[in-house]
């Protein structure tokens, strides 16, 4: 079966604006959902969604229809590159005891390249929130501020997930056993934490971490 012309069009804005879904597109096209659904059925997109493409993300108008050329339009001061703004919240990670201060109010935005976003996860689901705590030195820092996707929440082993545990919240590694959870931190000075089947009704996996960065005062 050929692939619809226009899920392929689709396909390649999304990765490169970093806009998770098609609803979401819709939205950033301020047209219902049954839009899409009716584009992709004449299997062309309409002129006005390049125009409004265009004029948020600065795509390429050739490169949308055809793939071919530069992604973004050239400007006098250089390619103009889309980027998305990831809400950081007042509430803090603990890499130690754990932290209760779980005010979900937006302190600022950060920018990060949209294509870069698209391949790392689901954008519309990053969140960005400050660690405080040395549980997971060398690796992160207290202070650091890291990236979580809260849409991966599927336990890879080994892999540094926010976890939710009561009123707590910890970023640490995760490992899933037939009947524990486990919840290691990278300063070997803290023991592992080991929560049994009862426990685990408790536990909220709130994302996984997939970038951090470190503020040097």
């Amino acid at each position: 079966m050929v692939e619809n012309e226009i899920d392929i069009l689709l396909k390649r804005i999304l990765d490169v604006t970093g806009i998770s879904s098609q609803a979401d597109l819709a939205k950033e096209l301020g047209i219902n959902r049954s839009g899409i659904t009716h584009a992709r059925n004449k299997n062309k997109i309409p002129e006005k969604w390049i125009v409004k493409l265009y004029r948020r993300f600065k795509l390429n108008p050739e490169w949308m229809e055809t793939g071919v050329g530069s992604v973004f339009l050239n400007t006098d001061s250089g390619y103009d590159i889309a980027y998305k703004q990831i809400p950081k919240v007042a509430a803090r990670l603990s890499a130690g005891t754990g932290s209760f201060e779980c005010d979900q109010q937006i302190c600022e935005y950060l920018s990060f390249q949209s294509s870069w976003l698209a391949r790392k996860g689901s954008a519309a689901s990053m969140v960005a929130m400050e660690v405080f705590g040395n549980s997971m030195e060398p690796v992160i820092r207290e202070g650091d501020t890291v990236l979580i996707d809260q849409s991966q929440n599927n336990i890879i082993a080994g892999a540094i997930y926010a976890v939710g545990v009561e009123d707590t919240i910890l970023v640490k590694r995760l490992e899933k056993h037939p009947d524990k959870l486990v919840l290691s931190s990278d300063n070997k000075e803290f023991a592992p934490i080991y929560l049994d089947a009862p426990s685990l009704s408790k536990v909220r996996i709130l994302g996984r971490v997939i970038w951090s960065c470190r503020e040097y005062r």
